[in-house]
């Protein structure tokens, strides 16, 4: 297997008339790692993997893709990339095995009956062939998309919120098959809004307003972000008017209630201790020196983020 990146970008750029989508992107994947794409809805990350997998012609930059050049090869891009899209895009009133038979005369694959087999097996769809698509659950229907996916074994597979409205179990399950895929040397691109499967990734990214904010490792971006994290428990009622009390004081930049216990962060680990000193002495408040998490970084990032003229205030 080549050293080389499956993914290696540099400046790329979308623009839909006068609205620049994504901005100077640039990005390196390695070969069989999962990258996470992580940003709020707007952020570009679709438009960027439609980029990647030669859906979309970039305004500006350059890069590979498995090799080949994103501005010149894109048919070969094509043929080596499996894309799961947001939305179910197979037929639903075909069954899963038809909809994975039809997928399989697309790329004129040998051996079709072997191959829509050995994917039923793979993705535990076998006793389900005969279903139509369209009646099956979310996590079911999550199952057969990949499956259509990884038929022609890619070497690329693009995932974008694949997860969105399937329930914790499924969820988990489909985790488990993408790090199967990538420990046999597939490499996988996802995006999500999910923080946990964000901390399964090999590496994140983290866009806003089309610009990459952050890259590397869960642990990389967490200590990037700078923050200093307290948290303190207490009684409800006193939680609720704390957290106000809270987001008033100098050196407090961020104050996120979860359940009866408030996560406070600051980028001044000094300036925070000093705001949060005169609330420490209430008998009724718990208070303890922690990390921060991957979700308290994204706040801080997407808090700290220039807005383009022309964006939505947040």
């Amino acid at each position: 297997m080549t050293d080389a990146p499956a993914i290696s970008v540099r400046g790329l750029t979308k623009r839909f008339g006068d609205k620049t989508v994504v901005d100077g992107f640039d990005l390196d994947v390695a070969r069989g790692q999962i990258h996470g794409f992580l940003g709020p809805n707007g952020s570009g990350k679709t438009t960027t993997i439609r980029m990647l997998c030669g859906l979309l012609v970039p305004d500006g930059g350059s890069g590979t893709c498995l090799g080949r050049d994103i501005l010149t090869e894109a048919w070969e891009i094509k043929r080596r990339v499996g894309y799961m899209t947001q939305r179910f895009s197979l037929y639903e009133d075909l069954t899963i095995r038809e909809n994975l038979d039809f997928v399989a005369r697309l790329y004129d694959l040998d051996r079709r009956r072997e191959t829509v087999d050995r994917a039923l097996d793979r993705l535990r769809l076998a006793k389900r062939s005969g279903q139509l698509a369209g009646t099956l659950s979310g996590g079911w229907k999550q199952r057969l998309a990949l499956a259509a996916c990884v038929l022609h074994e890619p070497e690329l597979l693009l995932l974008d919120e694949p997860t969105a409205g399937v329930d914790p179990k499924a969820r988990r399950e489909f985790w488990d098959e993408i790090h199967t895929l990538a420990e046999g040397g597939m490499t996988v691109l996802v995006s999500t809004h999910y923080m946990d499967e964000a901390e399964r990734c090999h590496r994140i990214a983290y866009l806003a307003y089309g610009r990459l904010l952050a890259v590397g490792t869960v642990a990389e971006v967490i200590a990037h972000s700078g923050l200093s994290t307290w948290h303190v428990s207490g009684p409800e009622r006193r939680i609720g008017t704390l957290a106000r009390d809270l987001a008033a004081r100098p050196g407090v930049e961020m104050v996120a209630p979860f359940g009866a216990t408030l996560h406070v962060s600051g980028s001044q680990a000094a300036a925070l201790a000093e705001a949060i000193a005169p609330f420490r002495a209430e008998p009724d408040l718990a208070w303890s020196a922690a990390k921060p998490s991957l979700e308290d970084a994204f706040i801080h990032l997407m808090a700290e983020a220039p807005v383009p003229s022309g964006a939505p205030s947040r």
